[in-house]
């Protein structure tokens, strides 16, 4: 496997892609405006305990308070690079046997605040290295799980029980596997060192207070990310390039050679690689599979529904075949894609049904294998009742869309819009509650020009039969700056007074107008509008796009005819 990590570098924010093979596996994001804080170690206030929930929130000086968990509370329980340690035995304590309000706590942030929940705290306080993770609070020792060599682990083990702090623990990272006794023992005494720094400045800062500012981007992709897989780590600024320097000269000199500066200046370096486009697609619910399936990636609060289907695939021998090298291409892009798109929590596959156990089998394995590329640690829990695949993936960060989009404002974040049809319905409704409300003779309402076809119908149909339903006149205006779900009241009064709001031209007068663009059923004919009014000019259709001298010869209630004049 080829890998590559490109970072290129903004005004505001700076964005890192691993590739693998050449293919988009993973994205990082940072901006100045919304800085990563996991990893931030906060000398908090315990501002309420809570023992029906088994939890306290701590006030670390957020926004919103952290939540602190009572397994979290517990100082000496953790989870690092699979590794579980639990230095505690006995009796289990409550979140009141842990902590008490008011009282200051040194907590370490293991998940973003996400929508409206604050940070998730921990009193594990873990200090990666490249090679070790020093844990200050529990003496353990222990070796990543996804070093599985035994010999390997156990020479590893010894040699951070050589190097280890007194009374403090580590764990031996997978990055660590094949390095040297002389390798571990810098990482070791540089870690302690670094605690000190961080347990020195807690002593004398009042809660709440941040204590230690986790490392930026760069510096956490050259110590975490590069090691012999890596073949190319490319960075498009000057000083972002000095920096990732600075950082292998200290971690790891013997990938010097692999940190380049991006020079070309007629094409982005995410462009050159392909990177913005991938970017663009993850953002898309559907998915393409090259053998012509697809599969569908519906994100909610509570979980991710995952559908693969054989779209334009037809395979060629038989149906089972066809549906299980659907399903196995579907299982390694699955996994790709939970990557990319970061995504969390629970997951449910719904895979094409397959009658053959062996086939179900491949494509579960197929899905765990590729997941073993994930530096984040996912859980298949196996099929269904009813043929679903559950799993589950760590979530403790903002997934890749929550990242680059918010909710719409016009739909609330629903994706969809109310159709043509459903908006002159409720705009008919408007319409009827205001005069009902109104003794005025008239009313101009003025919508999106699609849901004013509608209203307005066939040869003006639906708006005469209004008109006679209310005994009113009623004035439709087209206008394409209003939003498909919005409408605007635009004059009350007599029909003289909103005729003249509503009649913008009259007949006679000569004016220069804007053609829009040919009309739809007469292209001979040219569209032209002023303030939402139609103007069908004659023998204009040709002149798209151009500012033309008009006379009005016809002004109706819903458009205006005209005619081209000369000079």
């Amino acid at each position: 496997m080829q890998k590559e990590i490109l970072v290129t570098v903004d005004i505001d924010e700076t964005r890192a892609a691993v590739l693998e093979d050449g293919e988009l596996v993973e994205i990082y994001i940072e901006r100045p405006v919304h800085q990563r804080i996991v990893g931030n170690i906060y000398k908090g206030k315990v501002e309420n305990v809570l023992p029906g929930m088994q939890a306290a929130f701590v006030d670390i000086g957020l926004e919103r308070n952290s939540f602190l968990y009572v397994d979290d509370a517990q100082p000496g329980r953790a989870q690092v690079e699979g590794e579980e340690v639990s230095a505690r035995g006995g009796q289990r304590l409550t979140i009141k046997d842990l902590v008490k309000t008011g009282q200051e706590v040194l907590v370490q942030v293991a998940k973003e605040p996400i929508g409206t929940k604050g940070a998730r705290v921990t009193r594990n306080i873990t200090l990666p290295g490249r090679f070790l993770v020093l844990m200050p609070q529990v003496d353990y020792v222990g070796v990543s799980r996804r070093i599985t060599d035994e010999r390997e682990r156990e020479r590893l083990k010894q040699i951070a029980q050589s190097v280890k702090p007194k009374g403090m623990g580590l764990i031996v990272r997978t990055v660590a596997e094949g390095a040297g006794e002389e390798e571990l023992a810098h990482d070791a005494a540089f870690l302690e060192r670094h605690w000190q720094q961080i347990a020195a400045r807690a002593a004398t800062v009042r809660a709440p207070a941040l204590v230690h500012h986790d490392l930026g981007l760069i510096h956490r992709l050259v110590r975490d990310g590069l090691d012999d897989t890596v073949s190319l780590f490319m960075v498009d600024q000057r000083a972002a390039y000095d920096t990732a320097i600075e950082v292998v000269e200290l971690h790891a000199p013997q990938f010097r050679d692999r940190i380049k500066l991006y020079t070309r200046t007629d094409q982005t370096l995410f462009d050159y690689y392909g990177v913005e486009m991938e970017i663009e697609k993850a953002m898309r619910k559907r998915v393409w599979l090259k053998s012509g399936g697809y599969i569908v990636i519906d994100q909610t609060e509570a979980l991710t529904a995952i559908d693969v289907n054989t779209g334009k695939f037809v395979g060629s021998t038989n149906l089972a075949d066809t549906v299980f090298k659907t399903n196995m291409e579907a299982a390694r892009e699955i996994a790709r894609q939970l990557r990319l798109r970061d995504i969390g929590g629970i997951i449910i596959i719904d895979f094409i049904d397959m009658d053959r156990p062996d086939h179900r089998q491949q494509v579960i394995q197929a899905l765990e294998q590729e997941l073993k590329r994930d530096r984040t640690r996912a859980n298949i829990l196996g099929l269904t009742q009813l043929g679903l695949l559950e799993m589950t993936r760590k979530k403790s960060r903002q997934n890749l869309s929550e990242a680059l989009t918010r909710p719409c404002h016009y739909c609330d974040g629903r994706g969809k819009i109310f159709n043509e049809e459903t908006m002159a319905h409720r705009v008919r409704a408007e319409i009827r509650r205001i005069m009902k409300q109104s003794s005025s003779e008239a009313i101009l309402m003025e919508v999106h020009p699609s849901v004013a076809a509608l209203l307005i119908g066939p040869g003006g149909a639906n708006l005469r039969a209004l008109e006679n339903e209310l005994a009113r006149t009623i004035y439709i205006r087209g206008n394409s700056e209003i939003h498909q779900e919005s409408w605007s009241l635009k004059a009350l009064g007599t029909r003289e007074e909103v005729e003249a709001r509503a009649l913008p031209v009259t007949a006679g007068q000569v004016i220069d107008l804007r053609i829009d663009e040919a009309h739809a059923t007469n292209p001979s004919d040219g569209i032209a509008r002023v303030d939402g009014y139609v103007i069908d000019v004659a023998d204009a259709g040709r002149l798209a796009g151009k500012v033309v001298r008009v006379e009005i010869v016809k002004a109706y209630r819903t458009y205006a005819k005209g005619r081209l004049v000369e000079g």
